[in-house]
């Protein structure tokens, strides 16, 4: 897979020309349903031949092993696919290996060096020995090229049939979903959720589904909440008893604990209720965290102070870090994410926490601010391809900043109204998996499903063969 930026004079047709593909592979790829609309700056990401499939409207796995030479099963393995039957329209797979022509002067080992495969791999593939001969014209199988393992979480609020399908598509890029939230109260019980369809789609894709707490009420984070529980023993082993009975109930496998604005005072108590909470769960349920983005261990805040990494990194299995936010609904125009705050988060985070166990935040969304921005006023959120969409519908260039590497656009609404977008393309999630190969971070956690981003499951997938757990 590759990523191409609209300049001025592309078209479809040119694109496709360019790189020996067809104006349908790129078109469903992007989730382009108007052909001749594209503008400037966008970013696109175009199939590699022999390599790289785009589902169509008819496809199915038979048709496409057929047409690459592969067989089905291999497709499925490659592909993470949990049931042949589950594939989308739009979806990227990629094919274990492609067919290659000896050249003259061709050795296994320049193949291989040419490739980024090993001369093992290759002779394993096309039962090869060190003495075997190759000549030219002869066609050998050659592996896609090696990817590392990462593992990748995702958030939901959708639990209705909308939020079944969006799992069913997806699953098999996630190795763990987290459906948000059951909400603690303070006599130590949680309110449910009706979780089931996600729940049985997770299954489905062999997704392994995570408990998800939080000190959630009336409609944001609670200091007073957290506190009544991390302050009395009792309650908190009421609660653990009702998360265990929740968990066999409904067959999750791990837990998430996210307690935000937490009181500074309550630093110890956090740490102390999580040590409890793993030596109840241990070894038949992992224990995870999600921990606001500090950039030191003395950084002020409610929302900081009270979130211990080194602590955190020592005791979960894994943390998710929210690296994500900067640019948020009440503040004035910003990358959600941008990737220098977000590195500035990662250097302080790996002197406290193993790098194997850090999950990175990375953002499904975008935000529409009016400018010039008022103090009061609220961005509304967007998702990637609703951006996109809206740059094209009011003829917005598509600028890229550098230094955030994020784009963003600025244009005109119909009321004279001026706005300011920022969201997330194929090149600035590109970026964010780099940066989590550069750090050798576990993965990478989404907040949240719902947001439509064709692009993001390509890249993800180009970049990393995604781990599934044993259910």
């Amino acid at each position: 897979m590759r990523i191409h930026v609209v300049q001025n004079g592309d078209t479809l047709w040119r694109l496709a020309r360019m790189y020996d593909t067809t104006i349908n592979q790129i078109a469903f790829a992007n989730s382009i349903t108007t052909p001749d609309m594209l503008t400037v700056g966008q970013s696109l990401v175009i199939p590699t031949p022999n390599i790289d499939y785009v589902v169509e409207p008819g496809d199915n796995l038979a048709s496409i092993a057929a047409r690459f030479g592969v067989t089905v099963q291999e497709i499925v393995v490659t592909n993470n696919i949990a049931d042949p039957n589950l594939i989308n329209v739009g979806r990227m797979l990629h094919m274990p290996y492609y067919y290659y022509q000896i050249r003259q002067g061709d050795t296994i080992y320049a193949v291989a060096e040419r490739s980024g495969v090993s001369v093992a791999q290759l002779n394993a593939l096309n039962q090869l020995t060190t003495n075997s001969v190759i000549y030219p014209g002869q066609i050998i199988k050659v592996p896609v090229y090696n990817k590392d393992q990462t593992e990748v979480n995702a958030y939901t609020t959708t639990f209705d049939e909308q939020g079944r399908n969006e799992i069913l598509a997806l699953g098999s890029f996630l190795t763990y979903l987290t459906p948000f939230s059951y909400e603690v109260r303070e006599d130590g019980s949680i309110q449910t959720l009706y979780d089931q369809f996600v729940l049985e789609a997770a299954i489905m894709t062999n997704t392994t589904p995570l408990l998800v707490i939080t000190n959630f009420q009336n409609g944001s984070f609670d200091s007073d909440l957290a506190a009544a529980i991390l302050r009395n023993v009792d309650v908190q082993m009421t609660l653990i008893d009702h998360i265990l009975m929740e968990m066999a109930a409904k067959g999750y496998q791990g837990l998430n604990i996210d307690f935000e604005y937490v009181y500074p005072e309550d630093r110890e108590n956090y740490n102390t209720f999580l040590r409890r909470v793993v030596d109840r769960l241990h070894p038949n349920y992992s224990v995870s965290t999600a921990l606001a983005p500090k950039e030191s261990r003395e950084q002020q805040g409610t929302l900081y102070e009270a979130h211990d990494y080194r602590a955190h990194g020592q005791i979960a299995d894994f943390v998710v870090i929210m690296t994500y936010e900067w640019g948020w609904a009440g503040g004035s125009p910003l990358a959600i994410a941008p990737i220098n705050k977000v590195q500035q988060v990662l250097n302080y985070a790996v002197t406290e926490i193993p790098s194997e166990k850090i999950m990175m935040g990375v953002p499904l969304y975008g935000r529409d601010w009016r400018i010039p921005w008022q103090q009061g006023t609220f961005a509304r959120t967007v998702t990637p391809l609703e951006a996109v969409q809206l740059a094209i519908r009011y003829q917005a260039e598509i600028m890229y900043n550098e230094t955030f590497q994020s784009p963003y656009f600025n244009y005109v609404d119909e009321t004279g109204q001026a706005h300011e977008v920022w969201f997330e393309d194929a090149r600035s999630v590109q970026v964010k998996y780099d940066t989590v190969k550069s750090y050798g971070l576990r993965g990478v956690s989404y907040w949240v499903l719902g947001n439509p981003f064709p692009q993001n499951w390509a890249v993800l997938s180009s970049s990393f063969n995604i781990e599934k757990k044993q259910l």
